[in-house]
């Protein structure tokens, strides 16, 4: 469906935004493919690599309106992956956060819409549910925003979803390459905040795979949830270093214990797919649909009253092998 299509990445020269790239050109022949981002030397570094004829780059901030509207002229997909990520950062710096994640948000669906942008899917992240950080609640506050823009489309054709999902492997500040840089510094230990801390672990290609999937599956308004492993943090550091002692260091401000995806307090939302979970919209649209049947036939069933999917007590570990495998571009 990316074929002889245009398609911009807002915070394109990420991590996640290289890869959605790199994907788009290897399986598909994309009328044009923008980058959007502020950073013009990670920019011009993407630019070694990704110089098809149909690579544009665009320098720009979220938090700039009339700017994403330029950039939007005459596309047909935004993938919406801009964002302040890091818990302990939004903390210390709480309103620089709610410009981009929340204020920026609401910038990408008016430029979506002025344009008459056809799919709009914004990346959220498993710290939006039941949210205890800043980070986390702008980024709640930006699903919202995502989800009720499908009503605020009226008439126009364009329509809005969300993608959540857990801890990427090798994601730029995550933290497998921050043990791996340890480990290879010669430290003698690992830090890890709390013994007991567990985490949903995704690869960065599934990620991508999930959120290209999702492009065919949506109605507009849902939120889709992958269904992907849990880990230990203890585990994670055995895994990569299983000589090396551990360092417990406290729990860093705003951090959780375990992650959530999807809330008890939305399983009557909630609907099962095979792959997948999805949260249905708490608000009826004009154009109502049967989320229970996506648009290529996948069909789910609601999920039992009170159900959460969380990471300490999800059905599916990564084993120390399995957790390698994921993580062998990234692990010495």
């Amino acid at each position: 469906m990316f074929n002889n299509k245009s398609i911009i990445i807002t915070g394109g020269t990420g991590s996640f935004g290289k890869r959605y790239t790199k994907t788009l050109l290897e399986r598909y022949k994309p009328k044009k493919i923008i980058i959007f981002s502020r950073d013009e030397l990670k920019q011009f570094e993407m630019q070694q690599t990704y110089n098809n004829p149909c690579m544009r780059y665009f320098i720009g901030d979220v938090r700039d309106r009339y700017r994403l509207e330029e950039a939007m002229e005459g596309l047909d997909y935004v993938i919406h992956a801009a964002a302040l990520k890091q818990v302990p950062a939004a903390e210390y710096n709480p309103m620089e956060c709610i410009k981009t994640n929340i204020n920026g948000a609401e910038n990408v669906i008016r430029a979506a819409l002025k344009n008459n942008v056809q799919k709009v899917i914004a990346l959220s992240t498993d710290k939006a549910a039941n949210p205890i950080n800043l980070y986390g609640a702008t980024k709640l506050a930006s699903d919202k925003l995502f989800v009720a823009a499908n009503n605020i489309a009226g008439k126009k054709p364009t329509r809005f979803s969300v993608v959540r999902y857990g801890n990427v492997v090798g994601s730029r500040g995550s933290v497998v390459p921050f043990f791996q840089k340890l480990i290879d510094q010669g430290a003698a230990e690992l830090p890890i905040t709390h013994e007991n801390m567990t985490r949903f672990i995704i690869t960065l290609q599934q990620g991508v795979d999930f959120v290209l999937k999702n492009f065919e599956r949506m109605h507009g308004g849902e939120i889709f949830v992958p269904k992907i492993p849990s880990m230990n943090m203890v585990e994670v550091a055995k895994a990569m270093a299983p000589n090396l002692d551990i360092k417990i260091v406290g729990i860093r401000p705003g951090e959780k214990m375990h992650e959530t995806m999807c809330p008890a307090d939305d399983s009557h939302l909630t609907l099962e797919f095979d792959d997948h979970f999805v949260i249905c919209p708490t608000i009826q649209f004009s154009y109502q649909s049967d989320f229970s049947v996506n648009k290529i036939g996948e069909t789910g069933q609601s999920v039992a009253m009170g159900f959460e999917y969380q990471s300490g007590t999800n059905p599916q570990w990564l084993s120390a092998e399995g957790f390698l495998e994921m993580a062998k571009e990234y692990v010495d």
